[in-house]
């Protein structure tokens, strides 16, 4: 494997490519393991069944543990992150659909910037790159907060100070050894207002998120008949309560990438509307969105929970 046999390259060449691409930060992680802290409260969150239906969190903890089990000789994660949040958005007397939602699917958005990169690292310096967009195995938010983007809140956000969380992540892991930036030491200190708002009872500080209370993960992963006890309260896709009343979030700038406009469809379309939709329909309307990830037969389930 070539490493490092080409030319030398530095952490702002690197950026200002990220920011021409539409990236509104990007830091670097020595790729050493995962700390046994982190390590040991992912693995209580999993032990006390917090993370509900979706078993995916449960598969491939040594490589969630290393990421030199992603890509052989890593010796940098590279940490990016993308505003999705809209300038446009639906009503609130409508049913919401969470704001990253609202435009193209991200893994299609990211990952052919993130292979811009990544060719470009490799064409540079001859190294290795892995890039991921939330479908690797790969602790995103723990990266970036290794990487000095930001922290992870009482509500399971990345949360960039002073600029909020309506941000995907996206990683590089590769062979090149870039200058590691210093981590981010901030916290939510003892603010509650994520707590205090989620509409489920699903947040409990040092406990993480309780998947099988939250409703962005019931309306999204959850097959089948809602539970009894469920109450919607006007989200049919996700839910972006906890994100809302962070104080991190009291301006967020709108994105720039054109892929997350939202569609005449997401920014007014009602709750029968929604419920009354055909398979053709929705995979017309949905093509290119992540609002595939809850299926037809889940999203009017949703909307006739609302209804109700």
């Amino acid at each position: 494997m070539a490493t490092n046999s080409c030319q030398s390259l530095c952490n702002d060449d690197v950026r200002r490519l990220a920011a021409s691409l539409g990236f509104d930060a990007c830091g670097f992680a020595r790729a050493d393991d995962v700390d046994d802290t982190a390590c040991d409260a992912y693995d209580r969150w999993i032990a006390a069944r917090r993370h509900g239906e979706l078993a995916y969190m449960e598969k491939y903890g040594d490589i969630r543990r290393s990421p030199a089990l992603l890509l052989d000789g890593a010796k940098t994660v590279i940490s990016l992150a993308m505003n999705y949040f809209p300038a446009v958005r639906r009503s609130p007397e409508l049913p919401q659909f969470a704001y990253y939602a609202y435009g193209d699917d991200y893994h299609e958005v990211i990952r052919s910037r993130l292979r811009q990169i990544a060719d470009f690292i490799t064409q540079r310096t001859g190294a290795a790159c892995r890039p991921c967009v939330d479908t690797a195995p790969i602790r995103e938010r723990y990266w970036a907060q290794r990487a000095g983007i930001g922290f992870v809140g009482t509500n399971n956000q990345l949360i960039i100070p002073r600029r909020g969380s309506f941000f995907f992540l996206a990683e590089i892991v590769t062979t090149y050894s870039f200058a590691p930036d210093e981590p981010c030491t901030a916290t939510c200190g003892d603010c509650r207002r994520c707590v205090e708002a989620c509409p489920a009872g699903a947040i409990s500080p040092g406990e993480g998120v309780d998947c099988r209370r939250c409703l962005s993960a019931l309306t999204i992963e959850h097959r089948g008949a809602l539970p009894p006890d469920v109450r919607l309260c006007g989200h049919v896709y996700g839910c972006d309560v906890c994100q809302i009343v962070c104080p991190h979030n009291r301006a967020p700038q709108p994105t720039i990438v054109p892929e997350f406009a939202p569609s005449e469809f997401i920014l007014n379309a009602t709750v029968d509307d929604i419920a009354s939709l055909t398979p053709d329909e929705f995979r017309r309307l949905f093509r290119h969105s992540a609002v595939r990830r809850a299926k037809l037969e889940g999203l009017v389930r949703n909307a006739e929970a609302i209804k109700r």
